[in-house]
């Protein structure tokens, strides 16, 4: 049993990693912000609790000493192989409204990614037995969606970060690897947009939390051990498609 710590997965993509990590008996501490009354709907309880491998630690995954103690508790559950870094805020600006706020959310979103690896290469280096580090990116980060620049900027910075992470520690064991998602189906989805939506993605639907998660999983496994570095596309095909006026479906 290895242990892993997943931010930002108390709901959505996150939660679904969590509980796909539980699936093959791995213990998982949940680094996220605190669930209270003053919360929104939309922002769903914790996975079922699994005594002695699921930990709730609420707290700033921005934080490096937050980060640094999740490691720890993580550790007193199993042996530590795996970080997810899945927090993200989303917030849309236009620079010439609110210069500084954009430059803020892009800065808050890239501290997300480089607190966690941080911690996690301290660990991983600290025990001497190397790890899996997977960010989570976004389709955005090569094709930004209008409106939607300070997020778009930070998931470019963060594919930067994955490939410099892995020239770093891969000679002590550490991989590193991002999966750039497509629409997903989360508590934030607009159902409202799904025929549009399904319409931008190659194989003509948006994606699932859990088609996310398996991905993930197998980033974080020995199954991929050679491969470091990567941004590896879970979009299903929308970074591919491009939709134009005079394009024409196959006749069948």
């Amino acid at each position: 049993m290895r242990s892993h710590v997943v931010t930002g997965g108390g709901g959505g993509v996150g939660q679904a990693i969590v509980e796909r990590l539980l699936a093959v008996g791995d213990a998982v501490v949940i680094l996220d912000r605190p669930l209270d009354d003053d919360e929104p709907d939309d922002v769903p309880a914790v996975a079922e609790i699994k005594p002695g491998r699921e930990l709730w630690m609420a707290g700033d995954a921005t934080d490096p000493e937050t980060c640094e103690r999740a490691a720890l508790l993580a550790e007193t559950l199993a042996p530590l192989g795996g970080w997810v870094n899945c927090a993200a805020i989303f917030d849309d600006r236009f620079l010439h409204e609110d210069e500084r706020t954009a430059l803020g959310i892009i800065g808050v979103n890239l501290a997300l990614a480089t607190a966690g690896c941080a911690a996690a290469v301290s660990a991983f280096r600290a025990a001497g037995t190397g790890g899996s580090i997977v960010n989570v990116s976004s389709h955005q980060a090569q094709r930004p969606v209008p409106g939607a620049l300070p997020y778009a900027v930070a998931k470019a910075a963060l594919e930067g970060l994955t490939r410099a992470v892995a020239v770093d520690y891969g000679l002590d064991g550490i991989r590193c690897n991002a999966v750039a998602l497509g629409s997903i189906v989360t508590p934030r989805f607009d159902e409202g947009q799904r025929p549009e939506l399904d319409r931008v993605h190659a194989l003509g639907r948006v994606g699932t939390p859990q088609e996310a998660a398996e991905v993930i999983a197998f980033l974080l496994g020995p199954a991929s051990s050679l491969v470091t570095g990567a941004v590896i596309p879970v979009d299903g095909g929308r970074s591919i498609l491009g939709i134009d006026p005079e394009s024409h479906r196959p006749i069948s």
